[in-house]
């Protein structure tokens, strides 16, 4: 059985170089390419990063019904093509998305069997040390992305206190061959029981 494993956090938590850490040790885990009208930074390319996408092309996707979620975060529209994660999940090899956490719980409630998985920052000032050091972001835009990671951070840590439902995990990412291999052990884990589920 293949899992949809949806990683989520704020901008600067180090979700994409934890991801990199676990793709770079399996070929069973593909990593989603999602879509977004944001501009393309210095040394991404389209349809590796992203597919990076005009509005007008955003919501012709959207109207075509070519996205399983999208969601505006920070002034930009951000989508996961449903095509791809559909013929990988039926290929059998696990799919993760990284999302951010409005267009997370909108997979969560049409895909019961996904996996949520949420990247903590050490810090708030850690956060900002690390957005401020992209230099790739407006005064504005790195504001926003912070407030935006204040709510998020307030809202997983309310639900931790009243205990994650059943798979869903938080990674506090202050290290990140430590994060990254803990991140890779739950993967397994999850593996491990699915194949014992599909034995039975």
């Amino acid at each position: 059985m293949a899992r949809l494993i949806v990683i989520s956090g704020p901008s600067g938590a180090g979700k994409g170089t934890l991801i990199k850490h676990v793709l770079s040790s399996t070929d069973r885990i593909v990593l989603s390419v999602s879509a977004t009208t944001r501009a393309c930074r210095a040394g991404e390319k389209d349809g590796r990063e992203y597919f990076f996408l005009s509005e007008a092309e955003f919501g012709r996707w959207v109207r075509e019904g070519r996205f399983l979620e999208w969601a505006e975060y920070t002034g930009h529209l951000y989508g996961t093509p449903g095509e791809a994660v559909r013929e990988n999940l039926e290929a059998g090899r696990d799919v993760i998305l990284e999302i951010e956490l409005k267009g997370a719980k909108k997979v969560l409630r049409h895909r019961q069997d996904a996996v949520m998985i949420f990247i903590m920052p050490p810090s708030l000032a850690e956060l900002e040390r690390r957005l401020r050091g992209r230099k790739t972001e407006s005064e504005e835009a790195i504001r926003g992305r912070l407030a935006r990671a204040k709510e998020e951070m307030a809202e997983v840590e309310k639900k931790m206190l009243k205990g994650l439902p059943p798979l869903h995990y938080a990674i506090l990412n202050d290290s990140v061959s430590r994060a990254g291999d803990e991140l890779a052990g739950i993967i397994q884990r999850i593996r491990e029981w699915d194949e014992q589920a599909d034995h039975r």
